[in-house]
C-alpha cells in the first residue's frame, strides 16, 4: 500500500483481502474517489484520520475488518461522522438522515492511531482488537484476488486472467509471499493506468525481455 504515496492522481483503489492495517499512505491520494478495503486487518477506526482530508472520496468499502466491531450502528455512525462526503458505505447508500444522526451517535476522530511495529501484509498489528479477522482458505483468497485483479484489468481495457493461469502459482507459497505478490501485481496494474503510449511501450519491451529470460532459464533447467 506504500505505493499509494507516489500516486496522488489515482481515483480508484482496490486492496481487498490483502492484510492491510495502516491507511497512512492513502493520505496522499487527493483525487481518490473510490476505496475498496474489505477483509483486511484494519483494527482501529482511528485509521479514518488519514481519509478525512480526501476531498473527492465518495465510495468506501470497509466491512469485514476488525475495526467494524460488534456494534454495526456505532461503526457506521463513526465512519459517516468523520467522512460526511461519502455517498456509499459498504455498498449501501448514505442518507441525509444518517449523516444527521452520525453527529449524535458517531465518535469524532481527531488523531491518528498509534504507530505499528510491523509491516502490513505479513504480520498482524500490535494493537489489540475485539474482533479477529476472518481466516480465509487458500481457494477463497485466490477467488478474491482474481476478482479484484480482473476488475482492475477490465478498467484498463485488458483481458481478464483465466483462473487456471492465476492459480498456477505454487500452493506451497506462504500467505505472506502470496499477499506480497498480489500487492505488487495490483500496484503495477494501477501504475499502468498513469502511463501514456510511450510509457506503455517501454513496459511492454521490459516485460518481453523478462519473459524471454524466464523461458531461457526454464529450458536450461530442463
Amino acid at each position: 500500500i506504500s505505493i499509494c504515496r507516489d500516486l496522488p492522481n489515482i481515483e480508484v483503489i482496490t486492496f481487498s483481502v490483502n492484510g492491510i492495517s495502516d491507511l497512512e499512505p492513502l493520505n496522499h491520494c487527493q483525487n481518490l474517489s473510490e476505496l475498496y478495503l474489505r477483509k483486511n486487518n484494519i483494527t482501529s477506526l482511528n485509521e479514518l484520520f488519514y481519509l478525512k482530508n480526501l476531498p473527492r472520496l465518495r465510495v468506501l468499502w470497509l466491512s469485514e475488518n476488525p475495526c467494524c466491531g460488534a456494534d454495526p450502528h456505532r461503526y457506521r455512525m463513526t465512519v459517516l461522522r468523520n467522512l460526511p462526503s461519502l455517498q456509499k458505505l459498504d455498498n449501501q447508500a448514505v442518507t441525509e438522515e444518517e449523516l444527521s444522526q452520525a453527529l449524535v451517535d458517531g465518535e469524532e476522530i481527531t488523531a491518528p492511531p498509534a504507530r505499528r511495529n510491523v509491516e502490513n501484509g505479513c504480520l498482524e498489528s500490535t494493537e489489540s482488537s475485539a474482533a479477529e479477522p476472518t481466516t480465509e482458505t487458500e481457494s477463497e483468497l485466490l477467488n478474491f484476488s482474481l476478482e479484484e485483479t480482473n476488475k482492475i484489468r477490465e478498467e484498463l481495457g485488458m483481458k481478464p486472467v483465466p483462473r487456471d493461469k492465476f492459480s498456477s502459482f505454487s500452493p506451497r507459497e506462504t500467505d505472506c509471499n502470496r499477499k506480497k505478490r498480489n500487492n505488487v501485481l495490483n500496484a503495477i496494474l494501477l501504475l499502468m493506468k498513469e502511463l501514456d503510449a510511450e510509457g506503455l511501450e517501454i513496459v511492454q519491451q521490459t516485460v518481453g525481455r523478462r519473459l524471454q529470460a524466464f523461458r531461457k532459464k526454464e529450458l536450461q533447467e530442463e
